[in-house]
């Protein structure tokens, strides 16, 4: 498995760019490939919780978050 990097998104998602393997509560697994990403919703307004629709740039969502 290759690298998998997380971006804080300001005023929006968290962002995960790598291979990663998803496992809903249902047990389901989605794989997400190598060189793609996807967007982990922090709004809390996505219709596709728990990924981004894009919902946070109407609801007025701020959210910035620093590594420490």
């Amino acid at each position: 498995m290759a690298d998998v990097k997380v971006e804080i998104r300001g005023n929006g998602p968290l962002r995960v760019i790598g291979e990663i393997e998803i496992v809903d509560q249902s047990g389901n697994n989605y794989t997400i490939p190598e060189g793609q990403w996807v967007s982990f919703c922090r709004c809390g307004q996505s219709d596709n919780k728990p990924f981004c629709d894009g919902t946070h740039r109407d609801c007025g969502f701020e959210g910035v978050s620093e590594a420490k």
